[in-house]
């Protein structure tokens, strides 16, 4: 019996991660083909941190080689950017840097596109040693950069700009991190969390300017950045500037072959695009109920619902993510999930020691835990998000929450050995 046809544009974490799921289910079903447009097999993106830092190799992040592709009958075009879709004859259209075109058709199609760095708009923005910060060749060109220059700024003060910074360090350069808000990780922590942060950071040799607007990015003679101005007219030398400010889908293709894009390219439960049922998006292209996720967590969980899908037993849906967050630094510990920040209608359990740098806040309503933010301290985060994500009545353990799981447990143990 002749096999369907899949074909897979990217070659990322969520959509290797469906097709793994897929092999499980339904080893035999497809033919596969993945367009990848880097020259690498699947790799872990999120260690592109520490892979900066020094502290992994680019074969220590590599989730998948190329043994894997053979084994598993994958047919994997590394190099290769799609440029086209043709949904009426059902056919994608790819070109590597050699100009060499391939054409590869499908009875099924998954666009794991992923997302684009945002570079602001500013003047300078296309000098050289201005990059985002996305990939293998970003994190190689910073490397690369750090053994001939002194310099660096990173602009934004989010997860990725200060794993940046962090790594540029430990790479030996001078790092100032440029963040328009009051504080880090305003998205991930709330204020007092961010200033034990910053101390950490700053302790480590991280010059910080905060609320600093960018207003161009200066050249030398040789035509790289040297400088960045801001709206006050002042200006701090970068020979090394990386954008951290965000990420976008990355929904040209779809939008070319007309799929509908709102926040990326839009989905129904079963990762199907609304569109056209023969076409799927995974991962931080596909926008799931008005929400783009960018991380890693909920992207695996489309990836299983996706291959549920593709392996013909229809009876998983995707109902969107609870999502926590973990900075990549090595020895700085924070967590964060929910509702952290709270409102008028919930209630705080806070944990405050400044000279430990430990600080813990559980936010509760209806007597359920809704968020918590760590910082020192992260050792219980995975019980609080489960606690989170079950809705869990915490009504019986309030006056114990605090403490976490540990004690809890101890505690229940004593009570069950008291005399009756």
């Amino acid at each position: 019996m002749k096999k369907s046809r899949l074909v897979m544009i990217g070659n990322g974490m969520a959509g290797v991660r469906a097709l793994e799921e897929l092999l499980k289910l339904a080893p035999d079903l497809y033919d596969i083909t993945v367009f990848g447009r880097e020259p690498h097999p699947n790799y872990n993106r999120i260690m592109l941190s520490p892979l900066l830092a020094g502290e992994q190799t680019l074969e220590q992040i590599v989730l998948n080689d190329w043994s894997w592709y053979t084994d598993n009958g994958i047919t994997l075009h590394a190099g290769y950017t799609v440029t086209s879709i043709d949904r009426q004859s059902r056919t994608v259209h790819a070109v590597n840097a050699a100009g060499e075109a391939l054409s590869a058709p499908y009875d099924r199609l998954i666009m794991a596109t992923g997302s684009n760095p945002f570079i602001l708009p500013v003047p300078g923005n296309q000098l050289e040693g201005v990059l985002g910060y996305r990939d293998i060749a970003d994190t190689q060109a910073m490397i690369d950069a750090a053994t001939q220059y002194r310099h660096a700024v990173v602009i934004g003060g989010g997860l990725l700009g200060l794993e940046a910074a962090n790594g540029l360090i430990k790479r030996g350069m001078q790092v100032t991190v440029v963040h328009v808000n009051d504080w880090l990780l305003e998205r991930q922590l709330d204020e007092v969390a961010s200033q034990l942060l910053r101390k950490s950071l700053h302790d480590r040799g991280m010059q910080f300017l905060m609320g600093a607007q960018t207003q161009e990015l200066l050249a030398n003679e040789a035509g790289r950045v040297r400088a960045v101005r801001f709206k006050d007219g002042s200006e701090v030398p970068a020979d090394l500037v990386v954008m951290a400010v965000g990420i976008r889908p990355n929904t040209a293709l779809a939008e070319a072959a007309y799929l509908q894009v709102n926040r990326g390219i839009v989905v129904h439960d079963t990762l199907q695009t609304t569109t056209d049922p023969r076409i799927y998006a995974v991962g931080e292209c596909a926008a799931h109920r008005g929400i783009a996720y960018g991380l890693v967590a909920p992207l695996f969980e489309q990836g299983k619902v996706l291959a549920n899908h593709l392996a013909e037993l229809g009876i998983s849906r995707y109902q969107g993510s609870v999502t926590s967050t973990k900075l990549k630094v090595t020895g700085i510990n924070l967590f964060s999930a929910g509702d952290f920040k709270g409102s008028d209608i919930t209630e705080e359990i806070v944990l405050s020691d400044p000279i430990s740098g430990v600080y813990k806040k559980l936010v509760i309503a209806d007597d359920k835990l809704v968020g918590a933010c760590l910082y020192g301290d992260t050792i219980d985060g995975s019980w609080y998000f489960k606690l989170l994500r079950e809705g869990s009545s915490i009504a019986d353990i309030r006056d114990r929450l605090m403490f976490g799981e540990t004690p809890l447990a101890d505690s229940a143990a004593e009570d069950q050995n008291k005399p009756a």
